[in-house]
C-alpha cells in the first residue's frame, strides 16, 4: 500500500457546495421575502452570489479579508446588484444562511460508496478543509460521513489555509503520517491540488467539470468511482 492517509476536501469534492447553496439560498428567498424587496429572479441571484462567493473566498484564502467579513459581503454585494443597499439585512441574511446551509445533505454521487470502500481497504481518512470548524463539523454530521474520518482540520483550527503548507503541516502533526504515505483528494487546483505540492505530497484532482489545469497533478479522476482505480 503506497499511500496510508488519505487527506480529503470536503467542498465541491465530496459535499456538492453548488446544490447545497442553491437549495438553501432558494428556501431564504421565499422566506424572506426577497421578491417583495426588489430581487425579481432567484436565478440571476443565484449566481451572482456563486461569483461573489468566490472572489471573497480568494481573498480570504490570500489573507486580504476575515472570516466574519466573507460572510456577510458575499450577500451585501450580490443585493447591491440589486440595488439593496440594507447592510443590516445583509447581515441577517449571511448569518441565516450559514446557520442552515450546513443542514443540507447532497453529496456527489458515490461519495458515500467510496469512503465505505477506502475505509474497509484500510486507508486512514482525514479530511482538510478552508471551512469554518462548526459549519464543516455540522455538515459532516447532517450529511452522514462524518465517522469516516479519523482527524478534520480546518483553516479556523489550524490557523492557515490551503494552498499554505502550514495547514498541511499541521494535519501531519496531528495525524503522525509522513509525506511519503499522504496524498491530498481534491477539486481545487489553486487550494488542494498547488497546496499538496507546496507541503510536498502527491495530489489527486477531482475533476468534476472536466476543467483543464494549468498545472499536473500526480492523478486525475472525473468521477469519485475512478478513485477505485488509484487505490
Amino acid at each position: 500500500m503506497k499511500y496510508r492517509h488519505l487527506f480529503f476536501d470536503l467542498d465541491h469534492t465530496l459535499w456538492d457546495f453548488e446544490a447545497n447553496s442553491r437549495q438553501t439560498l432558494e428556501t431564504l428567498y421565499h422566506s424572506l421575502g426577497l421578491k417583495d424587496r426588489g430581487v425579481h429572479d432567484f436565478d440571476l441571484f443565484h449566481k451572482n452570489y456563486m461569483v461573489h462567493n468566490e472572489k471573497l473566498w480568494e481573498r480570504y484564502r490570500n489573507g486580504f479579508i476575515r472570516s466574519e467579513e466573507l460572510r456577510w459581503k458575499r450577500m451585501w454585494l450580490t443585493l447591491l446588484d440589486f440595488r439593496i443597499g440594507d447592510e443590516k439585512f445583509a447581515r441577517e441574511l449571511g448569518m441565516q444562511f450559514l446557520d442552515m446551509l450546513p443542514t443540507r445533505n447532497i453529496l456527489f454521487p458515490y461519495a458515500i460508496e467510496i469512503l465505505e470502500y477506502l475505509t474497509k481497504k484500510g486507508y486512514q481518512l482525514h479530511l482538510i478543509t478552508n471551512g469554518f470548524e462548526k459549519t464543516q463539523h455540522s455538515k459532516l454530521s447532517n450529511a452522514g460521513i462524518g465517522h469516516y474520518f479519523m482527524e478534520v482540520i480546518t483553516s479556523e483550527g489550524s490557523n492557515s489555509l490551503k494552498p499554505h503548507k502550514e495547514i498541511f503541516e499541521y494535519a501531519f502533526g496531528k495525524t503522525k503520517a509522513s509525506r511519503a504515505e499522504s496524498i491530498m483528494i481534491g477539486d481545487s487546483v489553486d487550494a488542494d491540488i498547488l497546496g499538496a505540492i507546496n507541503a510536498g505530497i502527491d495530489q489527486v484532482y477531482v475533476n468534476h467539470l472536466n476543467i483543464e489545469p494549468e498545472v499536473k497533478p500526480t492523478y486525475t479522476v472525473y468521477s469519485l468511482k475512478e478513485l477505485e482505480g488509484i487505490f
